[in-house]
């Protein structure tokens, strides 16, 4: 054995008894995490893995608590104007960045420039339409320092909104999060890396092993550190639901993103108390690109598809953990929201798939002359098992010819964005607030969240009366309205509406269900 070699195998052995000497002392939490993070900049985040994993290295203004109840952040306390337009948030003394510097409001107004420059591109800027000039900034129309975002002192941190909406729950998002500059200035996309990436939070950055793993360590400079309970946290890439769940039982993880579809009797049967099954403000549904053929121009041929869909055996036999049908874009659970159904929702499914064959003859479809389309979606084992359930059943009612395409999580989402090469895919949305109008926005602007290309003035022109609206009733009202339009193009799909599933050690003490699932390091301990 060489010397490099030798190096290599004491390094490796070193490593193993580090972290087996951290598991042992209760110091390390394992988490799955479901696809590699597409990015750890703050401000480009758009999808639950990032989000987790920011959610321990950063602190808004406002965060939340285990339970998912909004609590102070950074910021010790706010005040809103009677009007509900300008909000006041007061910092608390003595923050610090995890490199020791110190942070104060002109940073993070600073941040939010940065945020939303168009430059940064940020994903979801757009749901800070009411935040004056944020979208004349993020279309470049006006300069950064337009944002109705201000610092008065170096503790106040001042936005102004072009109407009344409630702020706090918009600033627990990664978008709101304080970036540090100078390292963006230094290191320009490299920022995010270890030794790199200054943040904020709890935790901060040790470690990142692409397609393997990232490690985050508990940050001294932490206003609260002296609460948090675990020294390192360990994000593991968990693309196989499968798995992920035999590494759960082998004792390899203490926390599951995600429990791959399996009799709910048997999963209980195995691991009881340890499963987790709660409501979760989320739904599931296939996009169709409405910018290329064949589904540009198709509203009937779109119908058709959804019609043929059984929602119920997707439910019962694919999914099968407490999932609903879902004939709307926007969940139950909203306060003071009706959700809207396809007006073919109450048809029974002989009826539904009757309606779907006549509409794709009359699309210029048969038996003889079938539609031949992809399906694409992000390597996961759920996914797979739904797209083979939905190919099964539109070649079985319609006849079709269903490519499916598999890919890795950055390229499916690259590609999904782009809306090049997609015909028919996988989406969904997670509420980032519990609001219907977070789940309805995307499909009113082209932005990058809009990945079916869905372009509608009626559809604009409800969102802007919900945006002007004096009252949440009558807000709700405009934005039911919306989503009866959007449901009416068959823009999407819709499969069932979510729940939030985890396989949780015994161990692991503080983990409570939450209507975003959210769950951030900093609130849990583990047993010694």
């Amino acid at each position: 054995m060489s010397v490099l070699q030798r190096c290599g195998l004491a390094l490796s052995l070193a490593l193993a008894w580090s972290v087996a000497s951290a598991r042992a002392s209760g110091e390390q939490l394992e988490r799955g995490n479901g696809p590699e993070p597409s990015t750890l900049d703050a401000h480009r985040c758009q999808e639950v893995a990032c989000g987790n994993v920011l959610r321990d290295l950063y602190e808004g203004l406002v965060t939340e608590d285990a339970r998912g109840r909004l609590v102070p952040g950074i910021a010790q306390r706010w005040t809103v104007s009677a009007d509900g337009r300008t909000w006041t948030f007061v910092l608390r003394d003595g923050l610090r960045w995890s490199n020791g510097q110190p942070l104060d409001a002109p940073q993070i107004v600073a941040s939010f420039r940065r945020a939303f420059a168009p430059a940064t591109a940020a994903p979801f800027g757009e749901l800070f339409d009411a935040l004056t000039n944020a979208q004349a900034v993020q279309a470049g129309t006006l300069p950064p320092s337009a944002l109705g975002v201000a610092a008065p002192d170096a503790r106040s941190v001042v936005f102004t909104l072009t109407r009344s909406a409630s702020l706090p729950a918009l600033l627990t998002l990664p978008i709101a999060f304080p970036v540090y500059l100078p390292a963006v200035a230094r290191f320009g996309a490299q920022h995010t890396r270890p030794g790199q990436l200054v943040s904020n939070g709890p935790y901060r950055l040790a470690a990142w092993t692409p397609q393997a793993n990232l490690v985050v360590e508990k940050n001294p400079r932490f206003h609260d550190a002296a609460r948090v309970a675990i020294e390192r946290v360990r994000f593991q890439v968990t693309e196989d639901a499968a798995a992920e769940l035999q590494r759960f039982a082998a004792g390899d993880l203490h926390l599951t993103e995600v429990v791959p579809p399996q009799p709910l009797a048997s999963l209980r049967a195995r691991f009881g108390a340890q499963l987790r099954i709660s409501p979760y403000i989320g739904a599931f549904w296939l996009g169709m690109n409405l910018t290329r053929a064949p589904l540009q121009e198709q509203p009937q041929l779109r119908e058709a598809l959804s019609l043929a869909v059984d929602r119920d055996i997707l439910t019962r036999h694919v999914t099968g953990l407490g999932e609903t049908p879902a004939y709307g874009i926007v969940p139950p659970g909203i306060a003071g929201y009706t959700p809207a159904s396809a007006t073919w929702s109450t048809l029974t499914q002989a009826q539904r798939e009757s309606r779907a064959r006549a509409l794709y003859r009359a699309a210029g479809y048969s038996n003889d002359k079938p539609l031949v389309i992809e399906l694409r979606y992000n390597t996961s084992t759920p996914h797979r098992r739904l797209a083979l359930a939905v190919a099964a059943m539109w070649r079985q009612v319609l006849g079709v010819q269903v490519r499916l395409r598999n890919e890795e999580w950055k390229v499916f989402v690259g590609n999904r964005k782009q809306r090049v090469i997609t015909q028919v895919f996988r989406g969904g949305w997670i509420a980032d607030v519990p609001d219907a109008g977070n789940f309805l926005a995307a499909f009113g602007s082209d932005g990058p969240l809009n990945w079916t290309g869905y372009d509608d003035a009626g559809f604009r022109a409800r969102l802007a009366k919900a945006d002007a609206a004096k009252s949440e009733a009558a807000r709700n009202a405009w934005l039911h309205a919306a989503e009866v339009r959007l449901l009416n193009a068959n823009a999407v799909v819709p499969l069932y509406f979510y729940t939030s599933k985890h396989l949780v050690s015994e161990q692991v003490v503080g983990f409570e269900a939450n209507a975003l699932d959210r769950h951030a390091s900093r609130w849990l301990h583990l047993r010694r």
